[in-house]
């Protein structure tokens, strides 16, 4: 079996390069710089042509003839175009890895649980519209206030399901977690909502579908205050399914990342007990 969850975690918590919004930023702006170079290479040579044609008057000035310039434009021209061309290459090569290790964590996950993997749906590429927004991750912070206001229901059915988590009827409560992330996607309590769903799940036993809950939390909001605890209850539940490997990998990243966190100390606790490396 390919042991596709260690390397698709990794690529989850190192994947600062291929935030949603920052590639299609990057992307656009290699096309802005490529085209660029294509105007100013065809105005260096018109110029060209034109100093060739009028006999190349020398000026003595900037150490060497016009045509000499025009030279060293070129040359400054093609480096810059390699350059563009090189980071433009890097771009596609992470946006293409990340997609291909995403869809391997769902497959993996999928196949853990005995679902239908060919039933699966294409992963979006990502960066693209509707993916899994993979931002660049910053230590936690407060949730911003100038986000999106919610939906008019929106706060009342996650205090909801909130309120039947706390009741301990987890079965109610994953249910009306699951439903919220359908009614609401893209909402500022998605992260939260999957992660007391994983909750939820982690409290009846289902750990394959908790795992998946944490993953989506902590993909879906890497930056929130949840985060921590989400790749924290990740790398425990991978370890719980017997990946003990793809587990260490993931509790490692809980250091990496939020070092010196109460998530990060019970990381570390969580990797003695499996014998990480």
């Amino acid at each position: 079996m390919r042991h596709l969850i260690a390397v698709a975690a990794l690529c989850l918590m190192a994947l600062p390069l291929a935030a949603q919004a920052q590639t299609g930023d990057r992307a656009q702006t290699l096309a802005d710089l490529r085209a660029e170079v294509a105007t100013l290479t065809a105005e260096v040579s018109s110029l060209r042509q034109e100093l060739v044609t009028t006999g190349a008057v020398q000026t003595g000035a900037a150490g060497g003839s016009a045509l000499e310039r025009m030279d060293a434009m070129e040359a400054a021209l093609a480096q810059l175009t390699a350059k563009t061309e090189a980071l433009e290459l890097r771009v596609g090569k992470v946006v293409a890895d990340g997609t291909n290790r995403i869809g391997d964590i769902e497959f993996r996950l999928t196949e853990l649980e005995g679902g239908d993997v060919a039933a699966l749906p294409p992963v979006p590429t990502l960066g693209g519209e509707g993916t899994l927004t993979l931002a660049p991750v910053a230590p936690p912070a407060a949730v911003d206030s100038g986000a999106p206001e919610l939906a008019v229901s929106e706060q009342a059915d996650f205090d909801r399901a909130k309120g039947v988590l706390g009741q301990g009827d987890f079965r109610a409560a994953a249910d009306l977690f699951a439903t919220f992330a359908q009614s609401y996607p893209g909402s500022p309590l998605s992260g939260e909502a999957q992660y007391l769903r994983g909750e939820a799940l982690t409290s009846l036993g289902e750990t394959a579908d908790a795992a998946r809950a944490y993953l989506e939390s902590f993909s879906g909001t890497p930056n929130g205050p949840q985060a921590p605890q989400a790749l924290l209850k990740l790398g425990v539940a991978l370890g719980k399914l017997g990946q003990t490997p793809e587990a260490c990998v993931t509790l490692t990243e809980v250091g990496v990342r939020f070092t010196g966190s109460t998530a990060a100390a019970e990381a570390q606790a969580a990797m003695q007990g499996l014998a990480c490396p």
